[in-house]
This record gives C-alpha cells, structure tokens and sequence, in this order.
C-alpha cells in the first residue's frame, strides 16, 4: 500500500518546481518513488563539494531535507495540511569525493497527524553510507502552496 495520497507521487512536478531553487541549483534530482520511499541524486561537484573536493556536509543537509520535505508533502493532502521543517540532524559517516554522485533515500519512521519523522540515508555509488539523517516535520493546517 502506499504512502502518498492518491496513490502516486508527482516525481515529474517536484522535478520542475526544483529548477530555479536551491534545490536545481545543488543539482539535486528527483529519481523515484516507491511505496513507501523517495529516491534522489546529487552531485559532488563545485557546487556541493568544500575546498577540500569532498561533500560539503552542508550539501548532505541540503539535499536530506529537499527529499523528507517533498515527501512530507505529498503524504498528506494538500488543500487541507502542509508541512514545514521543525528540526534536521545528519551524521556524516564517510567522505563522497568530488566527480562522484551521491543517492538519498528518504522513508517515514512516523507519520503522525501532527508530527512526520523521516529517516534519510544518503549514500555513495557503490553503495556505501555517507550521511544518516533524521528530519522532523510539523503538519500544520492550511493548503500547501507547492
């Protein structure tokens, strides 16, 4: 069964919404969505990689957020309740080198009425983990403006 309502998540939508934010400015692409998962990529390239041509950990936020943020979005209905960031952590397991693309998965750990808690595992090309994150969301009332 899945998580977004109405049955599907608007990947093509999100997609066109991120081109002239933050979002499309990291490069960050949305790639899938499952049942009960949103799949994206980001470079490392010199908009996301620090001096040192590694993953800048704020980029790893960044890009943890735009994934749980969409997600929260869309799991919930959008003439009636919207969501907005409450609190964001990330622990930044592993380097990901400049040239490179890193994939985040963002999958709910609570989906409350009043309180969305996603976990978003960013992760090298070969599979290996970078950054753990932990984002909480609030729903509040009121149509969302995406």
């Amino acid at each position: 069964m899945s998580i977004w309502f109405g049955g599907e998540f608007p990947l093509e939508y999100c997609n066109r919404r991120n081109a002239r934010t933050l979002n499309g400015n990291l490069g960050i692409e949305l790639l899938e969505a499952g049942a009960d998962y949103l799949k994206g990529r980001m470079p490392v390239d010199e908009r996301t990689a620090n001096p040192a041509g590694v993953l800048h950990g704020g980029a790893s936020i960044a890009f943890a957020e735009t994934l749980a943020s969409w997600a929260g979005a869309f799991v919930l209905d959008s003439t009636t309740h919207h969501c907005v960031g409450l609190d964001i952590n990330g622990n930044h397991v592993r380097p990901a080198m400049g040239g490179s693309v890193v994939y985040g998965t963002a999958k709910p750990a609570s989906l409350g009425r009043k309180v969305q808690v996603w976990e978003v595992r960013i992760e090298n090309e070969q599979g290996g983990l970078v950054c753990l994150s932990r984002v909480t969301m609030a729903v509040l009332e009121g149509a969302n403006r995406y």
